[in-house]
């Protein structure tokens, strides 16, 4: 379970440290996605998620 935490704090780092670096590339990133269908963003996701879990899957087969 700790792992789970220490992962949910890393991406919140991760993403923290983008708004901190790059607040202009992501507010036009945001105003994108404004545009964007609701599809689309939803196959954007999908194929995020099945990467980060086929990424986890690896590192957890590796490690």
């Amino acid at each position: 379970m700790s792992d789970l935490w220490a992962a949910l704090c890393l991406v919140a780092v991760l993403e923290g440290l983008v708004l901190f670096a790059f607040p202009d590339a992501w507010k036009r990133m945001a105003e994108q996605m404004q545009a964007m269908q609701s599809r689309q963003l939803r196959i954007g996701g999908a194929l995020l998620l099945a990467a980060g879990l086929a990424a986890l899957y690896l590192v957890r087969r590796v490690g």
